[in-house]
């Protein structure tokens, strides 16, 4: 009797949904166009440096992923609001098969590259607030929850699974190009995927004229979006805490997009690879997130969270100053163990092995600022304006990343990417250091603050939540307010209106 009681409290998860057959159709739909975005903006980032060896030309790939997003949220939210999401949803993945079709054709000319990937991101900007809104149409109430958590892990994972893994591995075994060609394919899966899902048409609403009443629903939208980043700003500066925490996001979500920008200059400059081979630093890097987090599961709510932050910061420069240095280290080991002559340690010590090391640990590093920092923003944000300001807040901060990703390509072709690598390594350090000198001695509150991601209501802990570092508790908060929605991954950005639950008001 017992047991069954706990079988029906018990959270559902992951497992739970996926039994749902609509769900798990757009759930793979959102896994084929995620990886395969990843691993387009690897092998983008591969074509451009190969074609222009400029870290300028990096950054402005870089911007036409980034730019749509911020710039046409609002607009799209409203047309999703008006057309059968289906329809949308199979469109634009469509239309998105087709333009990385044509940058196959076009791939040696960058201005048509620039241009297919601005219109391939504007399309993901429509795409995006359609698969949120379907979500509640496919699923129970009951079961929103962990699919929510699912889509949250699935946007966090496909990083490391497209740009770190399976990106770099096309473009090895079959070049830069044939990945193209690889991923439009896989946007043509996801549209099949799509195309069985039942319609899910809006409801009808009365306008005085088509083409007139949508131009005002857009302008009500854009307006609405500026209001609330009024809102966001004038949150911030009554409570510092928050500011604090989008520092640090702002800090990790400039790194990865530096990285980005400077990565395959680094292999062929410091490292003397390929460009292509930039992936020794990538995946271990992903690993090391991963790791990190798992770490912070089960070992962050034994520190304080900003003391977490602040040493994660540390560490995390001195990693990025160590890495661009990594040749005279190897050198350096290299040196001490043949004077040893006692075991051959020359695999632990040649430049990969120091370079996926000190990758690995960055990695590890990265997540101990992020993680926390994102959860805090999570917690201390009231719950009544969670939904619509948060949204806000994370689209401060990935405009912030624009300014390092624009200036960081001329600067590394003038002086140097390792110099450019040191430069930013230190500046990280002087943000930990800074954030320690500036803030003081922690206070009770702060001190009490710990990291703890299982931290929900009782109930077994779903392992894809805690992998993806949200809790339900959040995800439950987050999808229960609409409003713009921002969800980062590195490197590209996604908006959406939050549309992933019906209002607590509806039947």
């Amino acid at each position: 009797m017992t047991g069954d009681l706990r079988a029906a409290e018990r959270e559902p998860s992951a497992l739970d949904v996926l039994r749902n057959r609509p769900f798990l159709l757009l759930w793979l739909s959102q896994l084929a166009t995620q990886v395969g975005g990843n691993m387009v903006l690897y092998g983008l980032t591969v074509i451009v440096y190969d074609t222009t060896t400029s870290s300028t030309a990096v950054s402005v790939l870089l911007l036409t992923f980034l730019v749509p997003s911020v710039l046409f949220s609002a607009v799209a939210g409203v047309y999703v609001d008006r057309i059968d999401r289906r329809l949308i949803l199979v469109a634009t993945n469509l239309l998105r098969a087709g333009a990385f079709a044509a940058m196959f054709a076009f791939e040696h000319n960058l201005l048509a590259l620039y241009l297919l990937n601005i219109v391939v991101s504007t399309l993901t900007v429509f795409f995006a607030p359609a698969e949120a809104a379907m979500i509640p149409s496919l699923v129970p109430r009951s079961l929103l929850l962990a699919a929510n958590g699912l889509f949250t892990f699935t946007l966090n994972a496909a990083f490391a699974l497209g740009f770190a893994l399976l990106g770099p591995l096309v473009v090895t075994l079959a070049g830069a190009q044939a990945l193209l060609l690889v991923v439009g394919v896989l946007y043509l899966l996801a549209a099949a995927s799509c195309f069985t899902l039942p319609a899910s048409r809006p409801q009808p609403v009365q306008h005085e004229a088509g083409g007139r009443a949508g131009m005002e629903d857009a302008r009500q939208a854009l307006g609405s979006t500026l209001a609330q980043l009024r809102e966001g700003l004038g949150y911030i500066r009554l409570h510092p805490t928050i500011g604090w925490s989008l520092v640090y996001l702002a800090i990790a979500s400039s790194l990865v997009g530096v990285l980005g920008v400077i990565g395959p200059d680094f292999a062929t400059e410091s490292l003397g690879l390929s460009t292509k081979d930039f992936v020794v630093v990538v995946l271990p890097l992903g690993m090391g997130v991963v790791l990190g987090i798992l770490g912070l599961n089960a070992y962050g709510r034994y520190v304080a969270r900003r003391r977490l932050i602040e040493t994660g910061l540390v560490a995390l420069g001195i990693l990025i100053v160590l890495l661009s240095v990594a040749g005279p280290i190897s050198r350096f080991l290299t040196g001490v163990t043949a004077r040893q002559e006692l075991v051959d340690l020359s695999d632990f010590v040649s430049l990969l092995a120091v370079v996926v090391g000190i990758a690995f640990l960055a990695g590890i590093a990265y997540a101990i600022v992020a993680i926390p920092a994102q959860t805090q923003l999570q917690e201390e944000l009231p719950e009544q304006v969670r939904g619509r300001v948060f949204g806000v807040l994370n689209m401060l901060v990935s405009i912030a990343s624009f300014v390092p990703i624009i200036v960081v390509g001329p600067i590394a072709d003038l002086i140097g990417t390792t110099a450019v690598i040191v430069i930013v390594g230190l500046l990280i350090v002087v943000c930990g250091v800074g954030s320690i000198l500036l803030r003081g001695p922690l206070r009770p509150a702060e001190a009490a603050m710990r990291l703890d991601l299982a931290g929900h209501p009782p109930g077994p802990v779903d392992p894809l939540a805690v992998v993806a570092g949200s809790s339900p508790h959040v995800a439950e908060a987050e999808h229960r307010l609409p409003g713009p929605e921002v969800a980062i991954s590195p490197g590209i950005v996604r908006l959406g209106r939050g549309e992933a639950e019906p209002s607590e008001s509806e039947p």
